[in-house]
């Protein structure tokens, strides 16, 4: 396994000094944030040079206004539009692939209605990531922030495609699984990638997770994809992330 760190959290101007900072703190990789209105793809150029110059780059986190499971079709077609473009910029990267989340939490709606939605959407999101090579991923969040996909099971089961993978993320199981060591150990065939933060969504070490158990489990399993830090930091990165670095490779 290797570590990954969002480029939210990072200090510096371009991504050359935020990976050179990264690469310090003990992370190998540098997590993109896939932002919508094609910002991505505006990026072209930007990512292009950073490639060249060394910098890794495996995955973007989709932040849209707009999800898959957005039970308005204009909002669920504006998704996949901004999906697609950026599955297409990580392809030309030479990337893992895009994770995003698959809705917002909302008054409930008629049973069956999103799903059935849902399901066409990540039809063709997985389609256009089969053609570029890449991996469409899906985030479970929590109860509060996600009414359809809460727990690594239920993003498995939306799984139909090789190129639609799942992504985990340590806070949120921390909310909704009963037994995450068990889920990652379900839920293997399909973990593609992993983003971690601890129980109060600060930096691993704050809360109380059992680091030793789910790293393990993840080894166990054969997981060797990026963890990728993605939380609230509590202190300035400067200090914060090299201790969280080593905090996290203590149990690697």
């Amino acid at each position: 396994m290797r570590l990954a760190v969002q480029e939210r959290l990072l200090p510096g101007r371009t991504l050359q000094e935020r990976f050179g900072f990264a690469v310090e703190a003990g992370f190998d990789a540098v997590e993109l944030r896939g932002e919508g209105d094609l910002r991505f793809a505006g990026r072209r150029a930007e990512l292009r040079r950073a490639l060249a110059d060394g910098v890794v780059m495996p995955v973007v986190a989709a932040d849209l206004p707009h999800l898959v499971g957005d039970p308005d079709p204009g909002g669920r077609e504006e998704a996949v539009r901004q999906l697609c473009s950026q599955l297409e910029v990580i392809g030309e990267l030479g990337g893992l692939g895009v994770t995003t989340p698959v809705s917002r939490s909302r008054p409930p709606r008629p049973p069956g209605h999103d799903r059935e939605a849902l399901a066409r959407a990540l039809g063709t999101l997985g389609e256009h990531a089969a053609r570029h090579g890449v991996l469409i991923m899906l985030e479970p969040l929590n109860r509060y922030e996600d009414h359809l996909v809460n727990t690594l099971a239920q993003a498995v089961d939306l799984c139909s495609m090789d190129s639609v993978r799942v992504a985990g993320n340590t806070f949120h199981m921390n909310i909704e699984e009963d037994d995450p060591c068990r889920s990652l150990a379900e839920a293997a065939p399909c973990l593609a990638h992993m983003r971690i933060g601890e129980s109060n969504h600060h930096q691993p070490g704050t809360g109380h997770l059992d680091w030793a158990a789910q790293l393990g489990t993840l080894s166990a399993i054969g997981y060797e994809g990026h963890l990728a830090l993605d939380c609230d930091l509590r202190g300035d990165p400067e200090a914060v992330l090299p201790r969280t670095s080593a905090f996290v490779r203590k149990f690697l």
